[in-house]
């Protein structure tokens, strides 16, 4: 399944535009599934509509409005059930609490080579500095401005004669080219089994007396050499599916759980009738908190009352 990708936008959208187009090829990670700024009149916006991509026309921001603009921007970011967000051309600094509460999930594309030029008037300080290269970079969102980790650079040449403007146009050329591939690769970081086990392993370890071991050809975490009370599964036996499988109360809680939600619950081959269950990991939109509590279901039905204590405590 591939990443919901929210963009935002304030003017013509070029830098959607190439996400979008990139996210039409068949092997692209991600797809946009909202687009939406702080002008209901943006050319981007309807760029996008043209194109069949969802479009929220939300309120012009005004700073005075601003907590009610937030609240709307985040009840349509929910209702399109978006997993990252990109930010193309949006002109606003985003809030505290709104950047919290998405963190490691905003990216952003800036023209400069950051740490350098950070803010506005990027080409004019470049050449004002006697720069010889300048370029562009994609970085995630932090509080700060400007100052979140890069995750992709591309230097672009400075030549002689060239202004604030030409030098814009030919950065931007390079945008295009930046932008989608790093966007794909930033949402496949999580996505991979690895990512996946680490995130498991993660919570799991975090539980007292946890240790890691293998069995079946299974990672899997156990209780200081006895029980198990979780598996990591990737493909086992050719079943293409990616999940962990945790322990339940019996096969009655297995069912149940398996009738309420097939799409994550399943009951695992080679576990007999013992009650486990498994749990998908490969939806692409993983509740890690609920992930974490099965995993701490599970252990706690294998247990011993001494670590019970610890953890209770």
């Amino acid at each position: 399944m591939k990443a919901r990708v929210a963009v935002l936008l304030s003017g013509r959208g070029s830098n959607m535009a190439a996400l979008l187009y990139a996210a039409r090829l068949p092997d692209c990670p991600y797809e946009l599934t909202l687009v939406t700024g702080d002008k209901p009149d943006a050319p981007g916006l309807a760029l996008a509509e043209a194109e069949g991509v969802p479009v929220v026309r939300l309120p012009a921001y005004k700073p005075k409005d601003k907590t009610d603009f937030y609240a709307a921007l985040s009840e349509a970011l929910d209702r399109a059930r978006v997993d990252c967000i990109a930010l193309a051309g949006f002109m606003r600094i985003l809030p505290a609490d709104f950047i919290d509460r998405w963190a490691g999930r905003i990216v952003n594309i800036h023209p400069s080579l950051l740490p350098k030029y950070k803010g506005l008037d990027t080409h004019e300080r470049a050449l004002e500095a006697g720069d010889a290269v300048v370029g562009c970079s994609v970085h995630e969102v932090t509080a700060e401005l400007d100052d979140g980790p890069v995750l992709g650079q591309i230097e672009v040449a400075v030549l002689p004669g060239d202004t604030p403007e030409s030098l814009a146009a030919r950065v931007l050329i390079a945008e295009h080219q930046l932008y989608p591939r790093t966007l794909a690769a930033f949402v496949m970081r999580e996505r991979t089994p690895e990512a996946k086990l680490a995130r498991v392993r993660q919570a799991a370890m975090a539980l007292p007396g946890a240790e890691e071991t293998v069995s079946h050809g299974m990672p899997c975490f156990r209780i200081e050499g006895g029980k198990m009370f979780c598996y990591f599964t990737h493909d086992h036996h050719g079943d293409g599916i990616i999940a962990m499988i945790v322990k339940t109360s019996g096969p009655d809680e297995q069912a149940q759980l398996i009738d309420q939600d097939p799409e994550t619950y399943y009951r695992p081959a080679y576990f007999g009738t013992s009650g486990w269950v498994g749990v998908r990991l490969d939806s692409g939109d993983t509740d890690w908190d609920h992930v974490a509590a099965r995993i701490e279901l599970s252990w706690k039905l294998v247990a011993p009352r001494k670590l019970l204590g610890i953890r209770e405590f």
